[in-house]
């Protein structure tokens, strides 16, 4: 069946490009694309998972307190066994503070899956109706106060897309608000809390859970495990793994700030499986990304494969990664694993915050390949997950802030072309615009910051606030373009080649958007001339992002439609590209030849700039144009990465030429811009301060 799948999809992939291939420009790369890869498969086992669709909160109060621990003490024993029942009798004890003053406390726990029993300790009785556990304490309780809840509880012997059992495996699988289903709890990812699991199962079960292993103690026939997790961990991210006959492999990653300290990697395997793949690489991959993102955050790392009743993909369950069977290939390994910082150290504070995780890891898998393999197979990983986008958009923002009070469906939630590959796509081209040691410099101080992020929540205008202060500049209009606007730019851009008859001609270069159903979409772009001799044509090595223009290609930002920007060259242009290195990679885009669109009047397209005076210059240079009749106009400083470094406005400047004065001398050594905007046109070209 997970064939048939598969190549259904493909097939259906080869029908929607049939429809869509000549809207998809600068794709050059080979169409001999997996299209299983982990962000797929991650993907498929989320939407594919525990049936959120039939759950529905009722009488859902504020939350009013903050768990610290839950503690389990589950009897697994009889699930082991032929008919394989789903029924299971545990006991639970949740320690928490009081935030607002109470007397009871609400707690997700799915009535067609859980029995309460008996609770005890502060909790005095209970009522179990729509989904909701309501604990009433044996007084009022005070902010600030920490009190502790005894439930004794049972699992009923139904399959609920979340316990599993068969064939001496049992397993539990979570996201994104499954774990209500196995043991009573708040359910939400933004309250984080410590755990500490006792399993008891027949001898020779390997179970395997959250953090480090404290002892498994024979009693008999049966065989104890004690899982505690040190961590704080989303509810979501809690997992239970064990089966009969299970294989183990161990191997250790050094610890950077401490060589002396190990970290223990545990594959969990079936029999006939070869994990050596993975084995061989992880050490590797913890160093890479502990490089990149800040240390291992955990005390173990954990891989563990199921059975056919997980058919699709990964689950980044915290220090213990849940895989298909045999499914042991790099790109899945990478995806999950760097989930462990992105959606396990820091997890979203409400679902509608799911980029933080899928986005990343799914960048994760293009950021391992450039690692592993080299910058090219980088592009094609961002090429081709930007292609799969825009194959099957489905047309809807990927910030959703209604989706933190109620949580949409999977296969919404996780829909795989928004939250995974539009979300790559974006720190794509957030990396292309402020350059590889901006980027990777915020990233690592977002994924460290102790006192915000680090083993708490983030939403997603947390992540843009600290995006801004890490980069050192606003970017409030590219996240609020990218992330809450739905679609992507579709442009028609025209030009036209102008012979000036006086050994110069003029390139007049038109930007349009005609998208539908999303706004403007400001961006830098670069327009590449090429020259009848060919020559001067490259940029250098693309993976160098401070290179932004040479003698032919020009960066300049789009920041209105129907914008037309000149130049002009003392050598004859041949043709011109748009966006020749797919910078903005999400996105479609027409180009023609002709005659270039203004929305300014005749004389607007007849105003001249000249070079500034002297060039290069230290302090002050003069910027003079000419212009044809009265108009207003604007001069623009900016600087190689689009920023603006001042300007100068004038509402009714006169006709003839003209001039302003500026003074370099604050600026740093470089190339910079100047333009001239009037009406509909911008007039470009670069000055040099030395």
């Amino acid at each position: 069946m997970k064939y048939i799948k598969h190549v259904y999809f493909k097939v259906l992939i080869i029908f929607i490009v049939l429809f869509n291939i000549t809207c998809f420009n600068a794709i050059t790369y080979s169409q001999q694309t997996n299209i299983l890869n982990g962000a797929w498969n991650c993907n498929q086992e989320k939407i594919h998972g525990n049936g959120l669709k039939a759950i529905k909160l009722l009488n859902s109060q504020k939350h009013s307190f903050d768990v610290l621990k839950y503690t389990l003490n589950v009897d697994l024993f009889n699930c082991f066994s032929s008919p394989y029942p789903h029924s299971f009798s545990a006991n639970e004890i949740i320690s928490f503070k009081i935030d607002t003053a109470l007397s009871s406390i609400n707690l997700n726990a799915v009535n067609n899956s859980l029995v309460i029993d008996s609770v005890n300790m502060s909790a005095t009785s209970f009522m179990h109706v729509g989904n909701i556990l309501n604990i009433k304490l044996n007084r009022m309780y005070n902010p600030g106060e920490i009190t502790k809840v005894k439930i004794y509880y049972h699992h009923r012997d139904v399959k609920d897309s979340v316990f599993y059992t068969g064939n001496g495996i049992v397993y539990t699988d979570c996201e994104p608000e499954g774990a209500r289903k196995w043991f009573p709890c708040w359910d939400k990812p933004s309250d984080k809390a410590l755990s500490e699991i006792t399993a008891k199962v027949p001898v020779g079960v390997l179970f395997g859970s959250n953090g480090s292993l404290q002892d498994s103690t024979v009693n008999g026939d049966s065989l104890y495990y004690h899982w505690v997790n040190h961590d704080p961990i989303a509810t979501y991210l809690m997992v239970m793994t064990s089966k009969i006959g299970y294989k183990l492999d161990m191997v250790y990653w050094h610890k950077h700030t401490d060589s002396t300290k190990l970290v223990p990697v545990r594959f969990y395997y079936n029999r006939g499986e070869n994990p050596a793949p993975s084995e061989d690489i992880i050490c590797n991959m913890t160093t890479f990304y502990s490089s990149l993102f800040g240390e291992y955050p955990f005390e173990k790392i954990g891989f563990a494969t199921l059975d056919t009743q997980f058919t699709w993909g990964g689950m980044e369950d915290q220090t213990l990664i849940s895989l298909c069977p045999g499914c042991w290939q790099p790109d899945l390994i990478s995806h999950e694993f760097a989930h462990h910082w992105f959606g396990d150290m820091i997890s979203p504070a409400t679902w509608a915050d799911v980029f933080l995780n899928e986005g990343f890891a799914t960048y994760c898998e293009a950021l391992w390949d450039e690692h592993s393999t080299g910058y090219e197979r980088y592009k094609y990983d961002i090429f081709t997950d930007a292609y799969r986008y825009l194959l099957v958009n489905p047309g809807w923002a990927i910030y959703n802030p209604s989706w933190a009070h109620r949580t949409p469906d999977t296969d919404t939630l996780f829909n795989v072309a928004i939250s995974y590959y539009k979300g790559t796509g974006l720190l794509h081209m957030f990396r292309r615009l402020v350059g590889d040691s901006v980027f990777f410099a915020a990233i690592k101080s977002y994924a460290t910051d102790t006192v915000n992020f680090k083993y708490r929540n983030a939403t997603i205008p947390d992540f843009i606030t600290k995006m801004n202060l890490s980069c050192g500049q606003n970017l409030d209009w590219f996240f609020d373009e990218w992330l809450k606007q739905p679609n992507h730019p579709v442009y028609k851009n025209n030009y036209n080649i102008i012979n000036n008859g006086n050994d110069t001609w003029t390139v007049n270069f038109t930007v349009k958007q005609v998208q539908p159903n999303a706004g403007f979409f400001r961006m830098p772009i670069k327009l590449r001339v090429v020259f009848g001799d060919l020559n001067d044509t490259s940029i250098g090595d693309l993976s160098d992002t401070s290179i932004i223009i040479s003698d032919t290609t020009i960066k300049v930002i789009n920041d209105a439609n129907n914008q037309v920007f000149s130049f002009t060259f003392s050598k004859q242009p041949h043709s011109v590209e748009f966006d020749p290195d797919n910078d903005i990679v999400l996105k479609q885009a027409t180009l023609t030849e002709g005659t270039a669109e203004s929305k300014g009047n005749d004389n607007d397209a007849a105003a001249h700039l000249y070079q500034n005076t002297p060039n290069p210059c230290s302090g002050k240079t003069q910027i003079a144009f000419e212009l044809p009749s009265a108009m207003s106009v604007k001069i623009v400083i900016y600087d190689m990465h689009g920023q603006t470094v001042c300007d100068y406005a004038d509402t009714n400047m006169s006709a003839g030429k003209q001039q302003v004065e500026f003074d370099a001398s604050g600026l740093k050594k470089g190339a910079y811009y100047y333009s001239l905007e009037t009406g509909h046109r911008k007039i470009v070209k670069k000055m040099s301060v030395k």
